[in-house]
């Protein structure tokens, strides 16, 4: 099947992403779709301007709408070429409008600063946000930023949608400018009919436009409405045709080259009106833009990611929207973001490479400079009717479903807790609040997941050491005695109480507690503290406490070991550290073989056939015969009996411990090994090419000094001819002994599965 048309996609690489495409290689699809985005992108851009610009009253209207188109050229260009993310469309949005626009209306209510000096403070702030981001792009600070929890991020854009609405709702009205907000909304004599109707004309616009066509963004064919609403107006009121005095209209705009370098030049001679005491009233702005842009244009990045099945760079697109914010604000404009409208109609439109953000910006260039005269008769109540509608639809509306179940309702109040902040103070506090209800929900979902991840007591869980029936019956008998924890995740003061609740139970019937520490990711003071109070406890009853595993090294650099120590957690008598847990889980065995048994412990003896378990029950006849056909062998502490990789002169030997401990290990890549199992005195190894034939299957290696008994298959073969009951005796023994073995990792399983 082949596909055609400006949805169709090139192939996805075998990793994910798509292959790299030339800049010019979609030039058409590219073109169409920057000038669609654009379309879209630039009413709601001059919007954005006179929100920020609102403040310092209606002569600084042509000045907020050469912001936000300059803003959008210069993002359009700039975040484009040194962004990370293709297609993606940047522009003024709204979170720069809501902080910037009450950081100017503080600085206006001050009354100190000359409205001149206020066009400067806007263009340091957008100046020094785009700095963090540039800065936080090259730190990896990208990758960061995305793990704000989705409560918080909630709570800042419905704020900011809120705090549009209400800034838009006087101009929907026409309510004068200073009229306290309800007064004005009470008062219904202040309510400017002609507002009114084209206001209500662009809303209905949004509403209905996506319904109508698909093809025509729901903004313009709403901004068309409201021109065509106020024109009508015009019929009836005939000064609604003039722009002297007409505060319904955005008004004329300079938009001569030349008038461009007055502005950037009156713009920054200004810098010597700043007033050093307001340099600190900048930092809290200056971040919560930074963050709030960063936020705004991965959440897009990330939604852009699912629909062209691709992958952005997170830190590259900080640093292009850095870049992107920084030549804005050098250029008279307002800050923005990568916006998702925008975006999608670029997509839609058949863009498919980074051209199509550039074409963004030189569109929206060629508009300012012909196509200023139009612009100039924009109705303000059309934007803000185009405002309300976005501001509507960023309030998480979805949230009060957080409501009905008790498990969420916090993450409902944390959202309700931001929302209300920022409408009741500023949006500067509310990120305060934001970053305090973040640690508290990280600290929620910290306390909320178990340190424990499995418990087994000492009779579920067993060294690899295979050990005599009668040993494996002393282990089972006190198994009660020892518990082994392994613990996981942050041992902090949040998840100390829930850590001790689970120990203290067995404090007192324990004697052996084993904490596996290797899944754990960090240790504070107040968890150290805790693991002396119950090494304290348990010495006091004769216990022991031991760690397994304990991490060395951390992602976050902590070296934990060192930690305890530091904090007087120490090796003891009383208090042992293993490399790993099998072997703490063998050093508790010995012990509590060592309390029961003593006398066979004290020594390792030299055994005799007859003691070897598999020849249990065999009659001395039996043993005699069949200690004829063994040969002895001594081997050294790491010595390879048998391998892989060794030719061995009788490949189907088994052999019987007489003395030692002997190690089976698995031969990995690389060099490594991994240790399968450990047979003691008395056992014996070797019985699957004993009885298959086969090539050996893993290495054999000696773990002290061990002698051994040797039996080979053909000795065995000819023994067993004449006495075919020895055959069957032998055979029994062994499959009993391995059914014990199987019994002993059926508990081991039983447990892992039920923990």
């Amino acid at each position: 099947m082949t596909t055609s048309g400006n949805n169709q996609q090139p192939p996805i690489q075998a990793n994910g992403a798509k292959p790299s495409r030339g800049l010019f290689s979609n030039i058409l699809g590219d073109f169409f779709g920057g000038t669609a985005a654009m379309l879209v992108a630039l009413p709601s851009a001059i919007a954005f301007g006179l929100i920020i610009y609102a403040p310092l009253g209606a002569e600084f209207s042509s000045r907020a709408a050469i912001g936000g188109i300059v803003g959008t050229i210069a993002l359009g260009l700039f975040a484009s070429i040194f962004g990370g993310t293709k297609n993606l469309v940047s522009a003024p949005c709204a979170p720069a409008a809501a902080v910037l626009s009450v950081f100017v209306a503080d600085l206006v209510h001050s009354g100190s600063i000359p409205s001149d000096a206020v066009v400067v403070y806007i263009a340091l702030v957008s100046f020094l946000a785009g700095i963090v981001q540039l800065v936080a792009g090259n730190l990896g600070g990208g990758k960061f930023i995305k793990y704000i929890p989705y409560p918080v991020v909630a709570g800042y854009l419905s704020a900011v949608g809120i705090l549009i609405i209400i800034g838009q709702v006087p101009k929907f009205f026409g309510i004068p400018k200073g009229v306290v907000f309800w007064n004005g909304l009470m008062n219904i004599g202040l309510w400017k009919w002609e507002s009114l109707f084209v206001g209500m004309c662009t809303v209905g616009g949004m509403l209905v436009a996506p319904k109508l066509t698909k093809t025509i963004p729901a903004s313009i064919l709403a901004l068309i409405i409201g021109v065509i609403a106020y024109f009508g107006a015009g019929l009836i009121d005939s000064a609604l045709l003039t722009l002297n005095n007409n505060h319904f209209v955005i008004g004329q705009i300079a938009v001569s080259m030349s008038n461009l370098y007055d502005a950037f030049v009156k713009q920054w001679s200004s810098l010597a009106l700043i007033s050093p005491s307001i340099i600190g009233q900048m930092i809290a702005p200056v971040f919560t833009l930074a963050i709030l842009l960063s936020i705004d244009t991965l959440k897009t990045c990330v939604v852009l990611d699912a629909i062209t099945q691709s992958r952005h760079n997170s830190n590259r697109e900080l640093i292009g929207q850095g870049i992107g914010n920084m030549v804005s604000a050098s250029l008279c404009g307002i800050p923005g973001a990568g916006t998702m409208g925008a975006t999608i109609v670029n997509i839609n439109s058949g863009a498919q490479t980074k051209l199509s953000g550039m074409v963004v910006g030189l569109t929206a260039l060629l508009v300012l400079l012909l196509l200023g005269n139009f612009i100039a008769w924009i109705p303000v109540a059309a934007l803000a009717g185009i405002l309300i509608v976005v501001g509507y639809r960023m309030v998480d509306k979805k949230s009060f479903a957080l409501l009905k179940h008790r498990s969420t309702r916090f993450d409902f109040f944390v959202i309700l807790a931001v929302i209300i902040t920022a409408v009741s103070t500023d949006l500067l506090i509310a990120s305060g609040v934001g970053i305090i209800f973040a640690i508290i929900l990280f600290l929620r979902e910290q306390m909320r997941s178990s340190v424990i991840r499995k418990k087994f007591r000492g009779n579920e869980i067993f060294s690899k050491k295979v050990r005599p029936a009668d040993e494996v019956a002393i282990l089972e008998k006190h198994g009660e005695e020892s518990i082994v924890l392994q613990l996981q995740g942050q041992l902090f003061f949040g998840t100390t109480d829930q850590l001790l609740n689970e120990i203290e139970p067995y404090l007192s019937k324990c004697r052996y507690i084993l904490l596996d520490m290797r899944r754990v990711q960090s240790v504070d003071y107040t968890a150290a503290h805790l693991l002396e109070q119950i090494h304290s406890r348990l010495k006091k009853n004769n216990g022991y406490l031991i760690f397994a595993s304990v991490p060395l090294s951390l992602p976050t650099g902590q070296n934990v070991r060192k930690y305890l120590k530091n904090l007087g957690v120490v090796e003891a008598e009383d208090l042992k550290f293993f490399d790993d847990i099998d072997s703490a889980v063998e050093w508790i065995e010995e012990q509590v073989l060592r309390t029961e048994n003593a006398d066979r412990h004290k020594a390792e003896r030299i055994l005799d056939l007859a003691e070897i378990e598999l020849f249990n029950g065999f009659s001395n006849e039996a043993l005699t015969k069949i200690a004829g056909s063994l040969t002895e062998k001594s081997y050294n502490a790491g010595d390879k009996i048998f391998g892989i990789d060794v030719a061995e002169e009788f490949p189907d030997e088994m052999f019987f411990i007489k003395k030692g401990t002997v190690k089976i290990m698995l031969p990995l890549h690389g060099g490594a090994s991994y240790h399968i199992v450990s047979f003691t005195r008395g056992g014996f190894f070797g019985d699957m090419s004993f009885l298959d034939r086969g090539k050996r299957s893993a290495n054999a290696v000696a773990a002290d000094d061990v002698i051994l008994y040797i039996l080979s298959r053909k000795e065995f073969d000819r023994i067993t001819e004449q006495n075919p009951e020895i055959a069957g005796k032998f055979f029994e023994r062994m499959a009993l002994v391995i059914s014990h073995r199987l019994r002993q990792n059926n508990i081991e399983l039983k447990a892992l599965q039920e923990n």
